[in-house]
């Protein structure tokens, strides 16, 4: 039976395009109320005046840039002194760097691994006690086809993938016997502004479209899974790197993202 998100609230980070804004027209059009989080206020304004003007839903809209230390505190303490009660929480935020670790910028690189894994982290921590308490609610969190091998060029990128999903896939494990559900999506190379930020190009994109209906599609399912990956190239590929060896895979991956030599 479909999950019914008629006057739920849904936190979504990182909502102002790509997957995040996917996630804010869907859960919309199920009828869930929306709280938007990201660092463009006209972005996020603009995508709730459409959200207001085809759906009954309710959005709220905070400015905020959740890769600065304690963001997710102060996202908390905003959305408490809203009086907002947080039954679907998408961590969808995060972004990429595309150089060789050397090449990188430190405070950029705290910056990742703030927003890819420490704001994920809060968030999911502050917020699901209280949906324990209830026992019902929703947790996403965004990983990626680069959890499931190591990649040289976006190093960090994928090491806070593979945290990612083996945090949400230990939370899956620590809730089950409660209606609280954990979920870990990993899409592949997916046609939003990711790519653009982390510097990589020339890959074959999926709509995001794709990883929030299949996403959504998983949730559906009476007993949903712990992690998916989105698309069937995509498992083909993370399948496949089982009957490599651990040199092979790096080898391919290091083709694909370490452009500098």
């Amino acid at each position: 039976m479909a999950i019914d998100y008629v006057g739920k609230t849904a936190l979504i980070t990182g909502a102002s395009s790509g997957i995040g804004e996917q996630f804010a027209l869907a859960l919309a059009a199920r009828g869930a109320n929306l709280i938007l989080v990201a660092r463009r206020t006209d972005r996020l304004e603009a995508l709730a005046s459409e959200i207001k003007s085809s759906t009954k839903s309710q959005v709220t809209t905070v400015t905020l840039d959740l890769s600065k230390p304690s963001s997710a505190g102060e996202l908390v303490k905003i959305l408490a002194e809203k009086k907002a009660t947080i039954d679907v929480l998408i961590n969808n935020a995060g972004f990429g760097t595309n150089s060789r670790l050397q090449n990188q910028d430190i405070n950029r690189l705290r910056q990742e691994i703030g927003l890819n894994v420490t704001t994920l982290t809060e968030l999911t921590a502050s917020y699901l006690p209280q949906m324990i308490d209830r026992n019902s609610g929703i947790i996403v969190n965004i990983a990626s086809t680069a959890a499931y091998q190591a990649v040289p060029g976006m190093s960090v990128y994928g090491a806070t993938k593979a945290y990612v999903l083996s945090f949400t896939e230990a939370l899956w494990g620590e809730l089950r016997g409660t209606k609280v559900l954990a979920l870990a999506v990993s899409p592949g190379a997916t046609a939003t502004e990711f790519f653009d930020v982390a510097g990589v190009a020339g890959l074959n994109m999926a709509p995001p479209t794709a990883v929030v209906k299949e996403a959504l599609a998983e949730l559906d399912k009476p007993k949903p899974s712990p992690s998916i990956i989105i698309g069937s190239r995509n498992r083909l590929l993370t399948s496949a790197t089982k009957f490599a060896s651990r040199k092979q895979v790096i080898a391919v991956a290091a083709s694909m993202f370490l452009k500098e030599r």
